[in-house]
């Protein structure tokens, strides 16, 4: 069965104070109810209230201001004058169970003697329509007792169903000392004890019902949550604290509706419609039950079903609500039964309003199952019932249990929910769903921050969580797994054997050192004929070696970078180049003095250039190239090293270059001699010959000299092992540049015009 709690006050001069809960059946309040409707009259606006029921007469008569009717909707509002308008219509059998509620614990203690010895309650209830002046009227029907047929006055006040009628009763009676004690006012502004002294109630400020609710939509990831109030203080200041308790916690209101119970048709409407077209699924009502009620019956018009509610203690056990919503999740207030203390009242007669007043402030007793009862101001502590809508076999619906919550003390049972979706699944209410890993939270603007899209995070950062705010960089030597979830170490990369530019590279060298290599065989069979010996076969021997080196010290660039490899690839570069332009230089040398020494007077110009001094002069221009590599190497030599700053998956390991002014040193000196060698062979392309090797040269010199003027920017601009490719490029362009053109027209006459290959052929004009 379902209880109603109702707080009964006794009165004692001298005595400690007594406070009784009485508890009575849902099925009695609904069974007395029933019979008095139709007893139950209103009146017209200005004339006295009706009473809710003549009690009988006794030593003392409790008050009791119920709203067992409320005010329909008014569209036009000439119709509320009198006398064409009556406001009591409709019933409020909540209220009425409360109201038979206090009659049968009145009867109960007058049957009871050991409760009030020699003392015999009364009790007069009066009906205020849940009209603010009626209340006004009834409040001081009451106190002011004894005119025409009010009846003695009363020394307190049962009632305030609302906050807002609370607090108009309170403001009233607090002059006079009044006590008032409500049983559904639950605005935290009442707990105000400067503001409202005189002012208690039985059930506890929504300011803890908020909270526990907040921590509902915090427990179950509701993100985003719709909001229907009551448009007034109990509804306005209920989702002040709601608002407060979810800063911080990434929860947002969707929407928030007030509704007004003189208007209550349209703003049921306008809720509802607001309702469908939401993206939230949970919604929070802090209503009154009726309200509540013209809210469920727009919604059912519109077939909105799919919706999980958060129902405040004003409606949340309404048995008239049971028969129209299918499953709701309710927070309820926590039923109290309180025990009697035996204190006996030594001048019940005479107490006065404030000595009452006193002693209800001093109130503190257990009930059976154990609980202190006291009052906190005008609080009481807080204790919730969580319960549950559930569907019964039979179809109908029943309150079931699920959690309690004592104080700020959350205790749920979240296996015996039962969801709108059927399932034991928790229903999704949010505006933007969660996250997953690898992604980042971006919020969409001008909306609450709840809104968002999911961004995918760069490459190089991660996010390892659901729901995350940013996505965190990696360390610098990690880097983000395809997923962007985890970071993991940075593979080393460098310029292999194995890839397809590796490949590619190492075939153009082993290719030149083949071509070379036939080169230098076919020259040694025809080491005889006149276009071997007419260009000084020891210095192209010698030429071919070198040329030879070059190919080979492409190799030494790729492969995986060691000590020795990054100072051997830089020598072995230096020296080949600068002893394959050093026999160059010397051939054009040798070609100017032979044709200088043929003129009168200048006979003895070869002498000088004379075989020996060949191979000196070639000697002495690569020794100061291998002076240049050693100094370089054992000051600052490069060394391996792994290259961080570029962003990737990768980390490049390359030869790093510990002095730059080593390398330009080496370069420079090369391009010293090529810019030289390139200047005499100029010199020497008109001499008299039909063979004359000072244009090839030229030509080669030409394309030696745009290759490595081209190689300074692409090096410096690629990244990584790409720069290490540019350099082998170079290098086997230049190389294979040398060859073909010094080379290529003299194994062309030794090997396919042979008729060419004489003396008088080579030196004719």
């Amino acid at each position: 069965m379902s209880w109603v709690s109702l707080l009964l006050t006794e009165w004692s001069s001298m005595a400690p104070s007594l406070l009784l809960f009485v508890m009575v059946s849902r099925d009695v309040g609904l069974r007395l109810g029933l019979e008095g409707v139709q007893t139950s009259m209103c009146s017209r606006w200005g004339s006295r209230v009706e009473e809710f029921n003549q009690g009988q007469d006794g030593d003392v008569v409790i008050g009791g201001l119920f709203n067992l009717h409320y005010q329909p909707p008014v569209i036009d509002q000439e119709f509320i004058k009198p006398p064409f308008y009556n406001p009591c219509t409709g019933l409020q059998v909540e209220t009425l169970k409360a109201a038979y509620a206090m009659v049968f614990a009145v009867e109960e203690i007058n049957r009871n003697p050991l409760i009030l010895p020699g003392v015999k309650l009364n009790y007069r209830i009066l009906d205020d329509c849940s009209l603010h002046p009626w209340v006004l009227h009834g409040a001081f029907s009451l106190v002011g007792g004894e005119r025409e047929s009010w009846g003695p006055s009363v020394p307190l006040i049962i009632g305030g169903a609302s906050s807002t009628t609370a607090i108009i009763l309170s403001r009233t009676l607090a002059s006079l000392s009044v006590p008032v004690i409500s049983y559904l006012a639950s605005c935290p502004c009442l707990s105000d004890r400067h503001r409202f002294p005189n002012f208690f109630r039985t059930i506890p400020s929504d300011v803890y019902q908020a909270k526990t609710m907040a921590r509902l939509a915090i427990l179950f990831n509701w993100t985003w949550i719709g909001a229907v109030i009551e448009n007034n203080d109990y509804g306005r200041l209920a989702i002040q604290a709601f608002q407060e308790e979810i800063k911080g916690s990434g929860v947002c209101l969707a929407f928030l509706e007030a509704v007004s119970r003189e208007t209550i048709e349209e703003d049921a409407k306008r809720a509802a419609t607001t309702v469908q077209h939401s993206t939230a699924r949970v919604i929070l009502i802090f209503c009154w039950y009726t309200d509540v009620r013209e809210l469920f019956l727009q919604l059912a018009k519109r077939n909105v079903t799919d919706r999980q509610f958060l129902a405040s203690e004003a409606w949340s056990t309404s048995s008239d609500l049971l028969q129209n919503v299918a499953i709701l999740n309710v927070a309820s207030e926590k039923d109290s039964s309180p025990r009697d203390n035996s204190s006996t009242c030594s001048s019940p007669y005479n107490i006065t309003h404030k000595e009452l007043l006193e002693h209800l402030n001093k109130v503190n007793f257990t009930t059976p199952n154990g609980e202190e009862f006291f009052f906190q101001g005008a609080d009481i502590p807080a204790a919730y019932d969580l319960v549950n809508w559930k569907t019964s076999p039979d179809g109908s619906l029943k309150l079931v249990l699920i959690g309690r919550v004592d104080g700020l003390e959350l205790h749920l049972n979240q296996t015996s929910i039962q969801w709108t979706t059927g399932s034991s699944q928790v229903p999704i209410s949010v505006c933007g769903k969660s996250c997953p890993p690898g992604t980042r939270r971006a919020n969409r603007k001008g909306e609450p921050v709840c809104c968002f899209d999911c961004i995918p995070c760069t490459d190089g950062e991660v996010s390892n969580e659901t729901g995350s705010h940013q996505c965190r960089r990696c360390a610098v030597e990690f880097w983000s797994n395809p997923g962007n979830t985890a970071c993991i170490p940075r593979k080393v990369d460098f310029l292999s054997f194995n890839e397809t530019m590796g490949i590619i590279l190492t075939t153009g060298a082993v290719s030149g050192v083949v071509v070379t290599t036939a080169v230098f065989v076919i020259f040694l069979c025809y080491h005889n004929t006149p276009v071997v010996r007419a260009n000084n076969s020891e210095l192209s021997f010698l030429l071919l070696l070198s040329l030879k080196l070059c190919f080979l010290c492409a190799l030494v660039f790729i492969g995986r970078p060691s000590v020795w490899s990054c100072r051997l690839q830089q020598a072995a570069f230096g020296i080949s180049f600068v002893l394959c332009v050093s026999c160059l230089q010397v051939k054009t040398i040798v070609v100017l003095a032979a044709f200088r020494s043929a003129q009168p007077g200048a006979g003895g110009l070869m002498k000088w250039f004379g075989p020996g001094q060949q191979r000196g002069s070639v000697c002495f221009f690569t020794s100061i190239q291998v002076i240049i590599c050693t100094i370089w190497l054992s000051l600052s030599p490069p060394i391996p090293h792994r290259d961080l700053g570029f962003q990737g998956s990768k980390v490049n390991l390359e030869c790093a270059m510990s002095s730059v002014v080593g390398f330009a040193v080496v370069l420079g000196y090369i391009g010293f001699l090529a810019c030289l060698c390139l200047l005499l062979a100029f010199l020497a392309r008109k001499l008299p010959d039909n063979f004359n090797e000072a244009k090839f040269i030229t030509f080669s010199m030409l394309i030696f000299c745009a290759v490595w003027v081209a190689f300074i920017p692409a090096y410096i601009s690629s990244p990584g092992k790409y720069s290490v490719a540019v350099e082998i490029f170079a290098i086997l362009a230049s190389s294979y540049g040398l060859l073909l053109c010094i080379f290529a027209p003299k194994c062309f006459i030794i090997l396919l015009r042979p008729e060419r290959n004489t003396k008088k052929q080579l030196m004719g004009r």
